[in-house]
């Protein structure tokens, strides 16, 4: 990850730094809710405002006697956040596409663009720069540039360190999935940030998912094949090379075999139940075409009350509950989020997995619970990255120097 130099005053950084982060997440306030939320005095908070204000970071609004709302004595001045200030871009750069969504400093999207990428003909030089055009064309699309960028954070399905850097793989595939993005976006904004897809999900799960207030979970991708984010004591959870969740490790578990994730694990137990001839009775399944087999269709079916896909729900449920029951013995954690595309669908798998939850850890067993994100949850994760990572450091940042520090650069 790049990073910036603090260059002010530590105790002057820290008023500064607490005013923002109170900024960052009220609406319109004044230097009396400033005061109380933050506990500076009033000389030392107008100070600030006055200084975040002249950095660009904060707007002055119009008084609440100007805007109607005040009519005795003299009217507090009113501050917001400029959320378009800056903007920040969040990229999923997955196996078979690239996605960038690009949302101002409060996170919200302003322009969305994907490219499919062939997988057969990928190559590092390739992903590289399919993943610049794919920026490159989302800020054309929010009438933007390079030049207003704060903030850049790539999800790839690869192990990240904490500089942004995989490592090496040994048939290179981690290479071509993470060509060195941290490098590649350099120019392009003073904060770039790398993560794994199932890390950024875990950020986006605690930001607006199925694991806000909680600060011990894991968010389990688990469409094509599993991936852990693990989020422990409030934080993200690396590993000193990016390695922590690999579920690689699942290949020796009994029980579950593999990292294929819930979707492939569907479709395998559906066809062989239609190829057993083990269907109950009238179950729809057995009138699935062959090529028209997939986890949708399945789970689909299960909602409905379909005997035969209910079974298969439940035989995926079992796996399930293996995998969750070893995270939840690892990590002791309080819930284990399903996340990705197939969370839509995936309630049969997850309850026949609650049931079977081993009875035999020792800790109390996680929660399994759908998250609410949707297919989306890499690309929500990397701008809410990018905007952490900007909050953390904004103070240190070019775009948001004071003027005469501008003027000398």
């Amino acid at each position: 990850m790049t990073d910036a130099t603090p260059s002010v005053p530590s105790l002057r950084r820290h008023s500064l730094d607490a005013v923002l982060a109170y900024a960052w997440d009220a609406e319109v306030f004044t230097a009396s809710d400033v005061m109380a939320a933050v506990a500076l005095t009033r000389s030392t908070t107008i100070d600030v405002l006055d200084e975040l204000v002249a950095r660009g970071l904060l707007e002055e609004l119009p008084n609440a006697r100007a805007v109607g709302e005040y009519s005795k004595g003299r009217p507090a001045r009113r501050f917001a956040l400029r959320a378009d200030a800056g903007l920040v871009v969040g990229v999923d750069a997955g196996r078979g596409h690239v996605t960038a969504t690009v949302a101002d400093l409060r996170g919200v999207p302003v322009a969305t663009s994907r490219l499919s990428i062939d997988p057969e003909r990928d190559s590092p030089e390739r992903r590289r720069r399919a993943a610049e055009k794919v920026v490159d064309a989302t800020l054309t699309r929010a009438r933007a540039s390079r030049a207003d960028l704060v903030a850049v954070c790539v999800g790839v399905p690869a192990p990240v360190d904490r500089a942004g850097r995989s490592p090496i793989h040994h048939d290179g595939f981690w290479q071509r999935m993470n060509p060195d993005f941290v490098d590649a976006f350099a120019p392009w904004a003073p904060v770039v940030r790398v993560e794994n897809d199932a890390s950024l999900a875990a950020v986006a799960e605690h930001a607006q998912g199925a694991a806000v207030g909680y600060d011990d979970f894991v968010a389990l991708l688990a469409g094509e094949r599993f991936g852990a984010g693990l989020w422990l004591d409030g934080r993200l959870l690396r590993g000193a090379h990016g390695g922590a969740g690999e579920t690689v490790a699942f290949d020796r578990v009994e029980g579950v075999g593999s990292a294929y994730g819930l979707a492939p694990r569907c479709v395998e137990a559906a066809r062989a139940a239609i190829t057993a001839g083990t269907l109950p009775a009238g179950s729809a399944l057995a009138d699935v075409p062959a090529d028209g087999l997939d986890a949708k269709t399945i789970l689909d079916l299960a909602a409905s009350g379909d005997p035969g896909a209910l079974a298969v729900a439940a035989e995926v449920g079992t796996q399930l509950a293996v995998v969750a029951g070893l995270l939840g013995s690892l990590f002791d954690v309080r819930r284990v989020v399903i996340s990705g595309a197939i969370a839509a669908g995936a309630s049969p798998i997850i309850a026949a997995a609650t049931e079977s939850l081993p009875d035999a850890l020792h800790l109390p067993p996680p929660e399994i619970v759908a998250s609410p994100l949707g297919a989306d949850i890499v690309s929500i994760g990397a701008v809410a990255a990018a905007i952490e990572s900007t909050r953390a450091r904004a103070i240190d940042l070019a775009p948001f120097a004071l003027p005469d520090e501008r003027a000398r650069a």
